[in-house]
């Protein structure tokens, strides 16, 4: 069964209306018919339900995709097999997905496509820290919200588990969408969380270009560009955008993946260089910088500990200050230093001797002089210090004279 009447029951849940059919399968809004609640329905296709493995994968990875709690993650309620037919059920959202908005719309503004960007980044790396790869991120798997422009990425229970090896299926049946798949995932090549980074900047031109990067005549010619052609420069159709752009896309859709962004989260941060409410770009180093949200806490713990950063100014300046004491090694005091310098300064444990300026150097002839005036004095001191000797000798003689008569 692929297909299903409005107004049929499928196990427990009543089909109210057909939502849309894709490679996987087909989607319709249903109703719990116990608790009432409004669910989305995908009915998978039995080219894929037909292999052993795949049913395996299926129900495995549905549950570690089902275990997945991330505002921007749509939830999944239950996948199961009903009479030979694979479902998934899901939470519906009212909207439409981003792909009808580019074709409506057609290119979005820069603060909106960065809204959107930060949202997907989020629920991809919360996915990448569960062990899966999403392996299809597209615009028709983004759904944005009617009422509130909140964005859900969908379709995780048709991701892939990290450890698996390839992009491809067990009965080799590709997986993904051509215009946004990534060079490994073509070439059936081991994919990881970076996949999904190559997937999400695909998304990301496609917002601000109106179209794909790689649109060709053919699958087969998108899936060569993917491989061989270097990313077009996002400014050649959107000049009002900054020129570092350009350095951004080119480095999330880098051919290998060791020479991109190494999570979605950090790929957003890097992307946030459009203007924004008439403020100036903010530009981010993409190697240094985990994301917005990084810079947020960042920013937060360094204005919650001024304290810490003047201590470390301080310990710069006693360096600098024990490297270049006044007095040592011919540096002077500060010419508006006022009056003698001071003794001795406790720093730390230390004990600094910190000694005045020697003043200017002697004239030629100076010491010499010197030297035979203090010569001098030494010698009156002398004498002085024989005369009273002297006389204290005579009167102890005359004393003892005395006693003896």
């Amino acid at each position: 069964m692929t297909q299903a009447e409005v107004g049929s029951d499928f196990g427990h849940y009543r089909i109210e209306q057909f939502i849309g059919r894709g490679g996987m399968g087909v989607v319709y809004r249903a109703e719990h018919v116990h608790l009432g609640r409004k669910v989305a329905i995908k009915l998978l296709a039995p080219e894929l339900a037909a292999n052993d493995s795949f049913r395996e994968r299926f129900v495995r990875e549905s549950q570690l995709a089902a275990s997945i709690d991330h505002p921007n993650v749509i939830p999944i309620y239950e996948a199961a097999d009903l009479d030979g037919t694979y479902f998934i059920a899901m939470r519906y959202v009212e909207g439409i997905d981003l792909k009808e908005v580019i074709q409506s719309s057609g290119r979005l503004d820069a603060e909106r496509v960065l809204a959107v960007l930060s949202q997907i980044a989020g629920a991809l790396d919360a996915a990448h820290a569960r062990g899966l790869v999403h392996r299809d991120v597209k615009p028709g798997n983004i759904l944005v919200a009617s009422d509130t422009g909140h964005c859900y990425l969908t379709d995780f229970g048709l991701t892939k588990a990290a450890s698996s090896t390839t992009g491809f299926t067990a009965t080799g049946q590709f997986v993904g969408t051509t215009d946004y798949c990534a060079p490994e995932q073509i070439e059936g090549k081991p994919v990881d969380r970076r996949t999904d980074v190559y997937s999400l900047a695909c998304v990301f031109f496609e917002c601000l270009a109106g179209v794909p990067p790689f649109r060709r005549d053919s699958d087969m010619a998108t899936m060569w560009a993917h491989i061989q052609e270097p990313p077009p420069p996002i400014t050649a159709v959107r000049p009002d955008l900054p020129a570092t752009l350009d350095a951004v896309t080119a480095t999330a859709m880098a051919k290998s993946k060791d020479d991109r962004y190494p999570t979605c989260s950090a790929f957003a941060g890097a992307g946030d260089v459009c203007p924004r409410g008439g403020h100036g770009p903010v530009v981010l180093d993409h190697r240094a910088a985990a994301g917005a949200a990084d810079r947020r806490r960042a920013d937060a713990t360094a204005a919650a500990r001024p304290a810490a950063t003047t201590a470390a100014a301080v310990a710069v300046a006693l360096r600098s200050a024990r490297a270049c004491r006044p007095g040592r090694a011919g540096v002077p005091l500060p010419a508006d230093a006022a009056g003698p310098a001071p003794a001795g300064r406790r720093v730390g444990t230390r004990r600094v001797r910190l000694e005045p300026d020697p003043g200017p150097a002697p004239e030629p002839g100076h010491r010499d002089r010197a030297d035979r005036r203090g010569a001098a004095a030494g010698r009156r001191r002398d004498g002085r210090r024989a005369d009273h000797f002297q006389a204290k000798g005579r009167q102890r003689k005359q004393w003892s004279d005395g006693r003896d008569r």
